[in-house]
């Protein structure tokens, strides 16, 4: 004991012991203040990595710690795998990362796991100073989730209910980590679902009781023209608005007839979009999109609906077929009966006992009988043509030697001698180079184009045929000043049995199998063709590309 200048006993084991008393209670009391705010820090974060280095900063503070690290088990491998480290620099956890590879984790509780092992080796070696090492148990009944190692330099007084507070923060950290990797799970499903939508090949959209839109995936989108992010949110009426409805109700009238119904769960939809100023729901053509949707209802186990899951399919395709199988029995119908009709007619006329017919006459009729005649063959010959190429069985006769300016200049002068109004010029440059091809093929797409800058320029004028020499291919051009192609019909312009939707078209004759037969026949030689509107003038330039020998 010793006597202080103040007169004061002064026991100095005793004022230590009391001082570690005090310090014991502080520690309590800085603990499970701590761990209250950590539980609630846990309970917050659902992040996994964010969320497994606050347990791990958290468990190393809770004990006044040096460094630490954290690892789960595998749910696959079985292994442990150290996935959080805190404190321990970057180069000493690099050159001791074999050793915290590929751990048991069915080892016991015990201090001398295989992982307490490698670790203490790695204590050792790394020369921080590291002296002592707790192991918490990461642990949810009977799973082991993982556990969490602290390690620390000089002594540490382990008080009284230290243990208890260790677990009680060991198990809440296991119920936060296993929170964490459920909602990453769920997060990685959700994430997957959803690029199995986005990449489906049928538009997919899902509408809660409300019909307010929560998913509309990337085809929908094609389908319709609304941006994914337009969309959602969205009310269903105010997206999917019917211009020509084919089947019996739409949805909202089947919610208002109290659908879905027993035996009756599936709703089928159809019909053609109409046209919102705030969206484009018709295709870059022109044509109208129609649709085939099925709702299906997702139910509760009150048998409360709780979302409709739309599939939606593109029946555009479909519904132009079905028109042009209707378009093909009335221009075919036409194309035919007129020729005969005047067939008929003349030959009628020529038979009649009653008249004496000059032969002037009789050669005038027999000339427009062998006309009409040649319109049949070159209509059964373009249907035949269509035939082959949808069965595959389109050939050509190659030859090397096809001269294009021959072929321009035969065509200009058939048409030329038919028609007063218009002025058929050809520009092209000395010395054009032969193509190899089919002669006949080839001579079947110039009288289709000059035939079609004829038939669509009503007023006459300058029709005039350009060629161009290139290194790797030639062009030809037909170049007319007519009435032009409106740009929602571009799209079409090469379809089978299309034809411009105007006046002059139902007026004039033609089957609307000429571009689609040229584009068929510029394709097999290997070729490309394309048209464009004139710059400085009405009218359209058709022109066709073809390889150099």
């Amino acid at each position: 004991m010793i006597v202080t200048s103040e007169g004061v006993c002064y026991n100095p084991r005793l004022t230590k012991e009391i001082e570690m008393a005090r310090s014991i209670v502080d520690v309590r009391i800085l603990q499970r203040e701590y761990l209250l705010a950590i539980t609630r820090a846990l309970t917050a974060e659902l992040d996994i990595a964010d969320l497994l280095r606050l347990i791990l900063r958290a468990a190393v503070e809770l004990v006044s710690g040096k460094a630490g690290l954290i690892a789960l088990e595998d749910s696959n491998t079985r292994m442990l795998q150290v996935v959080a480290v805190h404190g321990i620099p970057a180069p000493v956890v690099d050159h001791f990362a074999p050793l915290l590879r590929d751990l048991p984790a069915d080892e016991e509780n015990g201090p001398e796991t295989e992982l307490t092992r490698r670790l203490r080796i790695v204590a050792q070696k790394a020369d921080m100073g590291l002296t002592q090492m707790i192991r918490l148990p990461l642990k949810i009944g009977e799973d082991n989730i993982g556990v969490i190692y602290v390690f620390m330099s000089g002594s540490y007084y382990i008080v009284d209910d230290a243990p208890a507070l260790l677990r009680s923060f060991a198990e809440q950290a296991a119920i936060a980590v296993k929170n964490a990797r459920l909602y990453q799970q769920i997060n990685q499903e959700k994430q997957r679902l959803d690029a199995i939508l986005d990449d489906s090949a049928d538009g997919v959209m899902i509408v809660d009781p409300a019909l307010k839109i929560s998913v509309f995936n990337r085809a929908l989108s094609a389908m319709t023209g609304w941006r994914s992010e337009d969309a959602i949110g969205r009310n269903h009426a105010d997206v999917i608005e019917w211009e020509n409805l084919r089947t019996e109700m739409d949805l909202h009238q089947a919610l208002a007839n109290e659908w879905p119904l027993p035996g009756a769960a599936h709703l089928y939809v159809e019909g053609d979009l109409r046209h919102p100023d705030n969206a484009l729901h018709q295709s870059a053509d022109g044509r109208l999109i129609s649709l085939g949707i099925t709702y299906a209802p997702l139910m509760d186990e009150n048998g409360r609906m709780t979302d409709i899951i739309a599939n939606v399919r593109d029946l555009t395709r479909y519904r132009e077929e079905e028109a042009l199988q209707k378009t093909f029995i009335s221009v075919v119908s036409h194309e035919l009966k007129t020729p005969v009709s005047i067939i008929k007619g003349y030959a009628g006329t020529l038979q009649r006992q009653d008249a004496n017919w000059s032969p002037e006459i009789v050669q005038e009729s027999l000339q427009v009988i062998e006309e009409e005649a040649d319109n049949l063959t070159d209509l059964i010959d373009s249907l035949l043509e269509v035939s082959r190429l949808q069965a595959g069985t389109f050939n050509l006769e190659i030859s090397d030697d096809v001269l294009l300016v021959s072929i321009v200049a035969n065509v200009v002068r058939k048409f030329g001698s038919q028609t007063k109004k218009h002025k058929l010029i050809i520009d092209f440059p000395p010395e054009f180079p032969p193509v190899t091809g089919d002669e006949r093929r080839l001579t079947q797409v110039m009288n289709n184009l000059v035939n079609n800058a004829i038939k669509y320029s009503p007023d006459g004028g300058e029709i005039r045929i350009i060629g161009g020499v290139h290194s790797e291919h030639v062009t030809v051009s037909v170049k007319d000043c007519g009435i032009g192609i409106p740009d929602h019909q571009k799209g079409r312009i090469f379809q089978k049995f299309s034809r411009l939707d105007n006046a002059l078209s139902r007026k004039t004759e033609g089957t609307g199998l000429g571009l689609f037969l040229s584009k068929s026949i510029v394709e097999a030689h290997n070729g490309r063709i394309w048209f464009s509107n004139n710059e400085n003038c009405p009218g359209t330039t058709f022109t066709f590309s073809l390889p150099r020998d």
